[in-house]
């Protein structure tokens, strides 16, 4: 088949999980082109394993102070580039369109009638699965975002539904865990000065900061550190620990090594909000409305969690895609949930 598959790049979890589909998919003969989204293209991630492909502005979501701020978003986002990246973007010749929860091709399949799969942790959303109460209009945008024909969900239980466990990468199957003085510490959308400042009232701590920094550095008991992936999920494998926002791939890798996690969601964004909810439900982790010493010091004295030790998804989700009876959900679902046939 020849696929387009699309990916937000506005967070490393649709990186890497789409990054693995895409290698899946090339390895049992499809064409597969790339268009990629997001304000993060070109600065973080090494995105070559992507080409062939090209990027477009796309749409995402602007946040302050840990909090999601509506007024950017509408500012930031270009609704008319966005209009015409979808009229203008070329769909000739494809089988199949996939979006990891990214818009533009959503939205050109939805609008020239083209088979459109969706994977990711938003489509789960679709389901009965535990949501915040958050607010209706933020619940509609989030319906609305990338729609797509067939959408196939992932969460970190099935909840009787028709759900994938979490797309955990490869590099992470192969990590083996371990437990040094370190906790994992990754809030990217909370004020970086805020965090060093709170995380320094623990001195008896040892903190590994992720964070924008160009160069490695020392501040008390923080370890300011670079990102990239391979320093970061070393420093996951043998961390006693994860402090971060609630979004659903980072605590899935947590999750998967048997770390203990305290998630602060992004105020305002429902997804996140949701996440909280479904940890505490599920009793896998713990999470704070507020950045503050007390709610740190509560986890701290928390025991470790058992690994999850999620399967491996994306080789027979790459089959399932290659088989083409996409309407088919139950029979791909069921097999990673032994335990449980899905209604």
């Amino acid at each position: 088949m020849k696929i387009l598959l699309g990916v937000q790049t506005t967070g490393n979890g649709h990186i890497v999980r789409s990054a693995a589909l895409l290698a899946g998919l090339r390895d049992r003969g499809h064409e597969v082109y790339c268009l990629l989204t997001g304000p993060s293209t070109d600065k973080r991630w090494n995105l070559d394993t992507f080409k062939p492909c090209e990027t477009r502005f796309g749409l995402s979501f602007a946040s302050r102070g840990g909090k999601l701020n509506y007024w950017r978003t509408t500012l930031e986002n270009k609704p008319i580039r966005f209009f015409l990246d979808v009229q203008q973007l070329d769909w000739r010749g494809y089988d199949l369109v996939i979006s990891d929860y990214e818009p533009v091709t959503a939205w050109m399949a939805k609008k020239r009638g083209m088979p459109s799969i969706g994977i990711g942790h938003l489509y789960a959303f679709i389901h009965d699965v535990p949501k915040s109460p958050g607010n209706r209009f933020a619940h509609w945008v989030t319906n609305i975002f990338a729609p797509v024909r067939y959408p196939l969900g992932s969460h970190w239980h099935h909840f009787d539904q028709p759900l994938l466990p979490p797309t955990v990468a490869d590099d992470i199957h192969q990590l083996k865990p371990s437990e040094a003085e370190h906790l994992l510490v990754y809030l990217p959308f909370e004020q970086q000065a805020e965090v060093i400042e709170l995380l320094k009232k623990f001195p008896e701590q040892q903190f590994r900061l992720y964070t924008g920094t160009s160069e490695q550095r020392q501040i008390d008991n923080v370890q300011l550190c670079k990102i990239g992936r391979q320093g970061f999920i070393n420093d996951l494998a043998s961390c006693r620990g994860v402090i971060c926002n609630a979004g659903f791939s980072l605590v899935s890798e947590a999750l998967h090594l048997g770390k203990k996690v305290l998630v602060k969601p992004l105020t305002g964004q429902v997804e996140q909000e949701s996440n909280a909810v479904a940890l505490e439900q599920l009793k896998l982790g713990h999470w704070m409305s507020e950045m503050n010493a007390d709610n740190i010091t509560a986890w701290l004295d928390m025991p470790a969690i058992k690994p999850c030790n999620w399967p491996q998804v994306m080789g027979p989700l790459a089959d399932w895609i290659g088989a083409g009876d996409w309407g088919n959900h139950d029979a791909l679902c069921e097999q990673f949930w032994p335990d449980k046939q899905l209604s």
